[in-house]
């Protein structure tokens, strides 16, 4: 295996992810670092912090030149940053010494990655926004279609009561829309970093904030009003917006392992995994990636959720940002885009969960019998009497229903069967659906 399964060749189908690999690659950083130089050094040309011509040259030479980013790695390894290698590689490359002179005017290393950094992560929140619209669109549909498929509802492994497959597709989708809702709150806030090595700006001109405005404004990011060298909420932020994104595929994931399982069989996804030895088996491999990813983003996020940086700057804690933002962010793309897969190709066995709910025991009515005795006596000693009938069920394998008939033949045995059974389990599957599509339309 290799040292990351991201952008390993032999993982790449299960875990990898082209389109946001692209912008985690070194060339992408190296480029989104190189654009954030050049607009930095337009808007200090026309504030008339370094002549305006060098300014204008320097943006448009940061968009014409090539920097290989393997040619950074001899200066990294000594500097810790990868921006004076790239500052000085840029400087070579433009062949103007009056120009180039200006590279880099004021700034510091953190400065200029983390501006890059945003630059990238916009992109990357606009794939997964994509994503989980999609598999909004998908979970949707799904919920209004199976609303009314009666399904019996688990808890603790066991069954518990009647409930409807729709209800369940959409206890699934709520954390999708929270997501969702969580990522388009962030967008906004991406932000440019502008505040100089001690944070102070000393050295980006008369103006530093007018400088950082306009370089927000060059960008299309946000000008934050501050240093946040030191004060990570921002890229806390993104973590944790990529967590919520893969924790909402842990639940459809786990969910789907038990409902596919052959002894269960309430489920069919379409494209299960083969065995190297078992001719008869279907692996339910996409659920089982959903959930790995959940825990994996589970692990990233808490570790980028625990450092403070210290001082004004902190390399440590800096690097460990570097070591699990990337991978965190494309577990995230990948949950979001797998989980739109998976959406798509369920098919609810509908006969399967029939059979489970007509048990013969009628067990799964026990509830419902309890809060039928409750009116003809205290709650409590229904529920005791119910629970002494049905464990004479079990031992005399005789349906609970007719031992409460007649332990209690007055008693008028509520609806077993059929809508009135599933309490509001179609009403929560259709309200999610309606929820789903709004926020699909960018109306959530």
């Amino acid at each position: 295996m290799s040292a990351s399964p991201f952008d390993s060749l032999i993982h790449a189908r299960l875990f990898g992810d082209a389109e946001l690999a692209r912008l985690f690659s070194d060339t992408a950083e190296v480029r989104a670092m190189m654009l954030v130089l050049g607009a930095l050094a337009s808007v200090q040309g026309k504030a008339g912090v370094i002549p305006e011509i060098s300014g204008a040259f320097l943006q448009r030479a940061a968009m014409e030149i090539q920097i290989d980013p393997s040619g950074l790695a001899q200066s990294v390894g000594e500097n810790g940053v990868s921006v004076p290698g790239l500052v000085a590689a840029m400087r070579k490359a433009i062949e103007a010494p009056e120009h180039a002179a200006y590279l880099h005017w004021g700034a510091t290393s953190q400065d200029i990655q983390d501006t890059g950094l945003m630059l990238r992560a916009r992109q990357a929140l606009a794939l997964i926004e994509a994503r989980l619209v999609r598999a909004l669109g998908a979970l949707a549909d799904l919920a209004e279609a199976e609303a009314e498929t009666p399904m019996a509802a688990r808890t603790y492994g066991q069954v518990a009561v009647p409930s409807s497959f729709g209800a369940l597709v959409a206890a699934w989708g709520w954390s999708v829309i929270a997501a969702l809702e969580r990522l388009r709150a962030l967008s906004p806030k991406l932000a440019v970093s502008l505040s100089g090595a001690g944070g102070t700006g000393t050295m980006l001109g008369p103006d530093p904030a007018a400088i950082r405005a306009g370089l927000a404004q060059a960008l299309g990011l946000t000008d934050p009003g501050r240093s946040w060298h030191a004060e990570r909420g921002l890229i806390t932020e993104l973590a944790q917006t990529c967590l919520a994104v893969t924790g909402a595929g842990a639940k459809p994931g786990a969910d789907l392992l038990i409902l596919t399982r052959s002894d269960v069989g309430e489920v069919r996804l379409s494209g299960g995994g083969a065995s190297s030895t078992m001719p008869q088996k279907e692996n339910p491999v996409a659920p089982s990636v959903l959930v790995a990813l959940a825990r994996f983003g589970t692990a990233q996020g808490s570790t980028l959720a625990a450092p403070a940086h210290a001082e004004a700057r902190d390399g440590a804690a800096w690097f460990t940002e570097w070591l699990m933002l990337p991978g965190l962010v494309m577990a995230a793309g990948k949950s979001a885009a797998l989980l739109a897969e998976i959406a798509a190709q369920i098919t609810a066995d509908r006969a399967t969960m029939a059979a489970r709910l007509a048990d013969t025991l009628g067990l799964i009515h026990a509830e419902t019998l309890s809060f039928a005795l409750a009116g003809i006596m205290p709650r409590p000693e229904a529920q005791a009497e119910v629970k002494r009938l049905a464990l004479a069920a079990k031992a005399n394998a005789t349906p609970l229903p007719d031992l409460v008939a007649a332990a209690h033949p007055t008693l008028a045995l509520p609806p077993l069967a059929g809508r009135a059974t599933l309490g509001t389990a179609p009403d929560e599957a259709r309200a999610f659906a309606k929820a789903a599509r709004a926020m699909a339309d960018g109306q959530g």
